[in-house]
């Protein structure tokens, strides 16, 4: 089980920039598919576009992702069928996610599910095989995927990224992300890809290299050429701040030092972060530096009067300082904005070229952030857990944050095109599911 500190205020992100009230209007105009041709509507992306949720890809997910939502809104202007590679009944839980077993005093306790999982022999620990699903499907979101990934040969065989390998015919083992895309023929698509250039390097506190700016437009340019090729429509999102999501605003140094001073005023919280030269230094954690969710569970709590094992970042003597992939930093935050200003440059201009509809995820989940998101009434924002809009693994979505996000793109997609298709209740979806 993981015990995740207690979050004490608000501050975080990934989800809104329209902060009204977001439902369907009562006296919208009849549907129209405007000059758009939803016939075979194909999503490409990574974990996002899957309906990744709570730290794994399972049947509900899937189901609830935002595609299947907008698939189920595109039939009333002429949408066609829409094919997933669901994870059947008996094997619902897919990859295996994190349940919510509890909230107590000092944070919710998860567990992992390891039931009715998509395993077929051969699968290890660090090297999972799913079931396979090798139809034709119109979800081509692979969680993991990287736009640096899109032209390795075999990257779901010998590259071994299990959800591409999932859905690629043994017949075609080698094949690359980019040429399935292209396979595709869509009349109409939409695209989120590029967030794990950076997510990486920003969960793993700077460990994981970004992929140069210049690589990741050359390979977007690609792959959106390959999707307009023959006169598809479609919507491109742009990138949000991944230093804004759940995983590194619900840690935070202040109640972490505050705790420590309780319980001894000698205490501080002791990091390891970038110095000069890109040297790695130890020093006082300040309110600058931001911990990732998972350092919860290494600084821990134990019994009183010592709230805090030794080791991990409780030192007086700086002898053990929290390890740096738990701490992104001002150096490294800089990174992250940098690199994402420049995927999102390379992307509108892209798709601007091509007179396709844009979504800009990063102004609207930055909305959210700092004032939430009022659906039909009820109050969202983007705290952890009780916020609505994020799942137990504080990156990717719940059914209900996938909805936003789906009428989001519903609203980009007619003012480009001129249609009007209707919008979703997102109430209509869940949030946290509490025990």
């Amino acid at each position: 089980m993981h015990t995740l500190l207690k979050k004490t205020s608000p501050a975080l992100a990934l989800l809104g920039l329209a902060l009204g009230s977001c439902q369907p209007d009562l006296d919208a105009p009849k549907a129209d598919r405007g000059s758009a041709d939803f016939t075979k509507y194909v999503a490409v992306g990574n974990s996002l576009t899957a309906g990744f949720m709570d730290g794994g890809l399972y049947r509900e997910g899937q189901t609830s992702s935002y595609p299947a939502i907008l698939a189920e809104q595109f039939r009333g202007v002429g949408g066609g069928n829409f094919v997933q590679p669901l994870f059947t009944a008996d094997q619902s839980n897919g990859s295996g996610y994190l349940s919510l077993v509890s909230l107590q005093a000092a944070g919710p306790v998860t567990a992992n599910v390891t039931t009715r999982l998509a395993l077929r022999p051969g699968a290890t620990p660090t090297r999972p095989l799913y079931t396979k699903y090798t139809d034709p499907v119109n979800n081509l979101g692979v969680p993991g995927i990287r736009m640096s990934d899109i032209d390795i040969v075999g990257y779901g065989s010998t590259q071994g990224n299990p959800y591409f390998e999932r859905i690629t015919p043994d017949a075609n083992a080698a094949q690359t992300y980019r040429a399935r895309v292209a396979a595709s023929a869509p009349t109409f698509f939409t695209y989120w890809l590029g967030n794990n250039d950076v997510l990486g390097y920003a969960t793993s506190g700077g460990l994981v290299p970004v992929t140069p700016p210049a690589t990741f437009e050359a390979l977007n340019s690609r792959i959106i050429d390959d999707l307009t090729l023959n006169g598809a429509k479609g919507l491109v999102a742009t990138i949000p701040n991944v230093a804004n999501v759940p995983f590194f605003t619900t840690v935070r140094v202040a109640d972490i030092k505050a705790r420590f001073k309780a319980a001894n005023p000698a205490l501080s919280l002791y990091v390891q972060a970038t110095g000069p030269n890109n040297t790695t230094v130890v020093r006082e954690a300040t309110d600058a530096d931001l911990l990732v969710l998972t350092s919860s569970s290494v600084i821990g709590t134990s019994t009183p009067p010592n709230p805090f094992p030794v080791g991990a970042g409780l030192s007086p003597t700086q002898a053990n300082p929290l390890s740096t992939q738990f701490v992104l930093d001002p150096q490294e935050q800089n990174t992250v904005n940098t690199t994402t200003t420049a995927y999102n440059n390379a992307l509108r201009s892209k798709a601007d070229s091509k007179g396709l509809a844009i979504f800009d995820s990063n102004a609207f989940f930055a909305g959210v952030a700092q004032n939430g998101f009022t659906t039909n009434g009820v109050r969202n924002t983007a705290s952890f857990i009780s916020g609505n809009l994020f799942s137990l693994d504080g990156v990717h979505p719940t059914p209900r944050g996938y909805a936003v996000i789906a009428n989001e793109m519903i609203r980009a997609i007619n003012e480009k095109y001129g249609s009007t298709i209707q919008q979703v209740n997102p109430n209509a979806y869940r949030g946290i599911l509490i025990p």
